[in-house]
């Protein structure tokens, strides 16, 4: 059970982008895992954050 989340928008023209990435999420995380992805979508958006409280709730 997911106790955490995270949303991102993506334009209308991007929809095939994101159904195809969803579709394909499960080989996707089996390269790269959603902890390091969701991390360089925080750094590549200037989002800001606090590393300590990052995925304290799951294991690495």
């Amino acid at each position: 059970m997911a106790r955490g989340y995270g949303a991102f928008s993506y334009s209308h023209s991007s929809l095939e982008n994101v159904i195809r990435y969803i579709d394909n999420q499960e080989e996707h995380h089996r390269k790269r895992s959603f902890k390091e992805e969701y991390h360089d979508f925080l750094i590549k958006y200037n989002i800001e954050f606090k590393e300590e409280f990052l995925f304290d709730w799951i294991d690495a």
